[in-house]
């Protein structure tokens, strides 16, 4: 046997005769059981963290509130919870360790740390004094790490920082939590890879929550770099990413696929044959960069985009009417048209006000009827914010309270509308709106905070107080104050990004969180920057966007991006959107639409109104927008647009009625080039340019 030193065996004897006698630190409720609740996923949505809580027991959403949880533990008025004089059998000891029946299985081990720590409150007799330790930061490494094949495994830790200077190791308490399926997280923090990929682990401890990046890439011990040329910053920036991810991107995609990318892409139309065959003969080296600023002067850009802020924009007939459609649209392509920049675009929709017939961005107020509707809308779209989760408790993802929220719908409460007439066809329609409006302030109006239950001081989101003079009020100032924050350039650059690209830097596009990170942050940052130093030109910022490699990488992956659906290594195959794909059949047949709604409008991208969704007046169109995705503009998000693949649709292109009547209509390319002397072969050229 061996035996230790003497010095060491009187220091293990003493240390042993002390352990007996000494104080354990107290089991703060805050700090310990609180964190032990997330944990155990308790009060998580969907057990007593829900609305109306499980079991009879309702626990705060994420533990937002430890005041209303100590209450709901500690003070239960029929002491079913909480045994003070047996604290072993305590009801919320033995249901989370399912010493009896507990819907939720095994939530604490018995005689695990958890488990002990949670007993050691109850036998301390459940104190809380409110003035415990406060969370000041949490610190998690390492915060982004590419681990490559044959590494596995990457060991994430916690360090919770507080306001009195002390500091802890909660590896073992903090929430780990995936956006994906890619990794499998240990309760201590032990990341394992499922498969290759990235994915973001959104690490949370009581209030703080912090995101943790994570690649796993193949060994690919033949990788070579292609070494690809570079248009500019945007290529840069990709390509370094990719390399470090052993991935190559795909080769250039030729000039006549390029040729329909761009013009599908700006103008929602595929190319003419004249324009397909003169672009394929031209040798100049920078006849890319030539066509796309062609296309960005021609009347069917401003037509296009501006479809795309009517869609954001919601501007849809029961709510502004006809004609309130028409002027509004007519505002928005206007400003396209003449490249208005996008925080003017942006400040002048936010200060509207007046007639909605006259003064046509006061329509945005007018399309979003409450202050809660404004408040989320208008995040959302200026800002890729989406809020709504703060309207009931404190976002479980993100930093907003519900604070937060009701003082950022109080800057929307005085708004009101004086209703100079209202021709309805629907008495029963309370949302129908018919004749013009005055958008305008109340002298005093606010909301109540769901929380408190008081009246919701105004506060921008996330900032200060709105300031208001005698010729300066909230809506003005935030006619100023949002287009200036760098959340407004990363929304729209992203944005453009996405409608170009097919996938946002940020997917989806509007949903800007911590856990939902930018696949190239370094590249969304400089693209915002750029863009704020450009004078918000939208014109420009299309412009850097395709003369990048990237934008005109072909779809045709290689065998190191193949898997790849997120890092733009290769172009993605898109599907048209309804109205460019009818406009499309339009041009190549040389049949213009006949749209009776809309007797000036001789394409679907003219048309200012979104799909019909209800009473439809032209049946056969408005099926084929149905079957396509057109939205009905009910949503202020890019996401409202479907484009799923269905059945219907492929009825629609074999035998609908509006294809079937552009191909059987007599004064088309077809009847044209059928009354000609062409040859067979020259005809069926021209088809395929004019379609391909």
């Amino acid at each position: 046997m061996k035996l230790l030193p003497l010095n060491r065996l009187l220091a293990s004897i003493l240390a042993f005769a002390l352990a007996g006698h000494a104080t354990a630190a107290p089991t703060e409720f805050r700090t310990d059981v609180m964190a032990l609740l997330s944990k155990a996923g308790c009060n998580a949505g969907g057990c007593h963290g829900n609305g109306q809580g499980k079991g009879g027991l309702k626990l705060s959403l994420r533990g937002q509130d430890p005041d209303l949880d100590w209450q709901a533990l500690a003070r239960d008025e029929a002491g079913r919870r909480i045994n003070p004089l047996e604290p072993e059998q305590s009801l919320v000891l033995l249901k989370a360790s399912a010493s009896i029946t507990h819907e939720g299985g095994t939530r604490l081990s018995a005689g695990s740390p958890e488990f002990n720590t949670l007993l050691a409150w109850l036998r301390d007799g459940v104190p809380d004094s409110g003035k415990e330790r406060k969370l000041a930061a949490l610190e998690v490494t390492p915060c982004d790490r590419i681990v490559v094949e044959p590494e596995t495994t990457v060991q994430l830790h916690a360090v919770a920082k507080f306001a009195d200077g002390s500091e802890r190791d909660v590896t073992a308490m903090a929430v780990y939590e995936p956006n994906n399926m890619a990794v499998n997280i240990a309760a201590g923090g032990l990341v394992t890879r499922e498969k290759s990929g990235e994915t973001t682990v959104l690490v949370r401890y009581l209030d703080r929550q912090i995101p943790v990046h994570l690649a796993f890439v193949p060994a690919r011990p033949d990788f070579a770099w292609s070494n690809p040329k570079v248009g500019n910053f945007i290529d840069d920036l990709i390509f370094k990413k990719l390399r470090t991810l052993r991935m190559n991107p795909s080769e250039l995609c030729s000039d006549t696929v390029f040729l329909r990318r761009a013009f599908l892409d700006l103008l929602g139309l595929v190319p003419d044959a004249e324009t397909a065959r003169s672009f394929a003969a031209d040798k100049s080296p920078d006849k890319r960069a030539a066509q796309v600023e062609r296309l960005l002067q021609r009347g069917e850009f401003a037509d296009f985009w501006a479809l795309k802020w009517a869609d954001l924009l919601k501007i849809e007939e029961r709510q502004l009417d006809t004609n309130g459609m028409r002027v509004f649209h007519g505002w928005i392509r206007e400003s396209i048209a003449k490249n208005k920049p996008l925080d003017v675009f942006a400040r002048e929709i936010l200060a509207g006000r007046g007639s909605t017939y006259q003064n046509p961005e006061a329509n945005w107020w007018r399309a979003n009827r409450d202050p809660v509707t404004r408040a989320e809308n208008t995040a959302r779209v200026f800002l890729g914010t989406q809020i709504n989760c703060a309207q009931c408790h404190n976002h479980p993802f993100e930093r907003w309270t519900q604070d937060d929220y009701y003082g950022w719908a109080a800057i929307f409460a005085r708004l009101d509308y004086k209703i100079v007439e209202n021709k309805q066809g629907d008495k029963n329609d309370k949302k129908e709106f018919k004749g013009d409006q005055i958008v305008q302030l109340k002298p005093t109006a606010t909301v109540v905070n769901a929380r408190t239950g008081k009246p919701a001081a105004a506060k921008f989101l996330g900032d200060r107080a709105p300031k208001i003079t005698s010729d300066r009020d909230e809506l003005l100032d935030l006619a100023e104050w949002l287009p200036l924050l760098p959340q407004f350039s990363r929304m729209q650059v992203n944005r453009v990004w996405f409608q170009l690209m097919g996938r946002g830097i940020v997917d989806p596009v509007d949903d800007f969180r911590a856990s939902n990170p930018p696949v190239n942050p370094e590249l969304l940052d400089r693209l915002a920057q750029d863009f704020g130093k450009d004078g918000y030109d939208l014109r420009r910022l299309i412009r850097t966007i395709m003369a990048s490699r990237v934008y005109q990488l072909s779809s045709t992956p290689n065998e190191t991006n193949a898997d790849d659906e997120i890092n733009f290594s290769h172009a993605p195959i898109r599907r048209l959107g309804a109205e460019q794909l009818l406009d499309s059949m339009s041009a190549v047949l040389d049949a213009p639409l006949q749209i009776p709604d809309w007797p000036g409008a001789k394409r679907v991208a003219q048309v200012p109104e979104g799909r019909k969704h209800y009473r439809p007046l032209n049946a056969d169109l408005d099926r084929f927008e149905l079957a396509f995705g057109k939205p009905p503009r009910l949503v202020a998000s890019d996401c409202e647009r479907s484009n799923e693949p269905t059945v219907v649709q492929a009825f629609q292109l074999l035998s609908g009625p509006m294809i079937n009547e552009l191909l059987t209509r007599k004064e088309n390319r077809i009847g044209a080039l059928l009354s000609t002397t062409r040859p067979d072969a020259e005809i069926i050229g021209e088809l395929y340019l004019a379609a391909l």
